[in-house]
């Protein structure tokens, strides 16, 4: 706690990126015009209050294709499947709805294009991630899966002169490059992709994290323990500088002897997090002597992703809205 008026440091960008505002709008969309229930494969997206929210609307979330009842309606997560999953969802006549990431899509392609050309691809990411299954699905027989700077010993390849490392996209960007040069010191052929595969969404909220970091005594992050790229903006602001760092789900996590003797606490959020839950943590850090908020602005921005084509194509024959533009609702409190 501190005697004297405490700040805030309130980084920004934060919170929802473009694919997870999409995918969560998908869901909604989908139980508004479909009506209950809607199954889901996975946690559309990485974040417990998100999924609990949707649960209680009539979402219903499946671990597998095959927990799908057979000629139902199933979405698929923002993190992507592979080939295998579309064609369990065809053999049990599922209508599918993907809502996947364009950003996740980007990087399937590329993998389908390497390994059509025979070229190796070393994949940096983290082992059962949904995105990274997704993604080596697409090229089974070429992807070997690289999860940090110290797996690099262990990667064998078949020809060190045809390769190419792609990524998941919600990595640390300092640790992906910090793979991608001790690999480059293994197999000095290898290429880059086409263009970078980390979000751009992730990487903004990795550089306003480190802008702050610096002057936080305490740095919050709020997101799930599933969600990558939440638990990555807590090391960021570890190695940027902050004294002390702490990933909470929501503000009744926050413990008070976190803040004893703090003046400054940064403050960020996920791109799977609700703004309502930021500013609840923002509320309960107000009660206890943080009152001045600054915002620390370091990047705009304005992406938004088109719905779903099924869902897209299904509200247009209805004559229903199916343009986007609009905050999901659950970035206000659930009624």
């Amino acid at each position: 706690m501190t005697s004297s008026p405490g700040r805030i440091l309130l980084a920004a960008p934060r919170g929802y990126c473009a694919g997870v505002d999409r995918a969560v709008e998908a869901v909604e969309r989908a139980l508004e015009h479909y009506g209950a229930p809607v199954y889901v494969r996975k946690e559309i997206v990485h974040n417990t209050f998100v999924v609990e929210s949707l649960s209680a609307r009539g979402a219903v979330f499946v671990s597998e294709t095959d927990e799908v009842p057979v000629g139902e309606r199933v979405i698929f997560s923002a993190h992507g499947v592979s080939p295998a999953v579309h064609a369990e969802a065809a053999q049990r006549h599922l209508d599918t709805i993907d809502a996947t990431c364009p950003l996740v899509t980007k990087v399937h392609k590329e993998a389908v294009r390497f390994a059509a050309r025979d070229i190796e691809i070393l994949l940096i990411g983290h082992e059962g991630h949904e995105e990274v299954e997704g993604t080596a699905g697409e090229a089974p027989d070429h992807v070997h899966l690289v999860t940090g700077p110290d797996a690099v010993d262990d990667v064998t390849v078949r020809d060190p002169e045809k390769l190419v490392w792609l990524s998941q996209t919600t990595l640390s960007v300092d640790e992906t490059m910090e793979t991608v040069r001790r690999l480059r010191e293994r197999f000095p052929k290898l290429a880059d992709p086409p263009s970078d595969d980390i979000c751009y969404a992730t990487q903004n909220r990795q550089v306003a994290v480190k802008k702050i970091a610096p002057d936080a005594d305490v740095f919050i992050v709020v997101g799930s323990a599933n969600s990558s790229n939440s638990v990555r903006l807590v090391e960021v602001a570890l190695e940027s500088g902050a004294r002390a760092a702490h990933r909470v789900d929501t503000a009744a996590e926050l413990d008070p002897a976190w803040f004893d003797g703090a003046g400054t606490v940064g403050l960020s959020s996920g791109a799977s997090v609700p703004e309502i839950l930021v500013r609840d943590v923002i509320a309960r850090l107000g009660e206890w002597g943080f009152g001045d908020v600054q915002e620390v602005r370091t990047a705009t921005e304005d992406l938004i992703f088109s719905l779903p084509r099924e869902l897209r194509a299904e509200l247009k024959s209805a004559g229903q809205s199916h343009t986007r533009g609009r905050s999901t609702s659950l970035d206000v409190a659930p009624h």
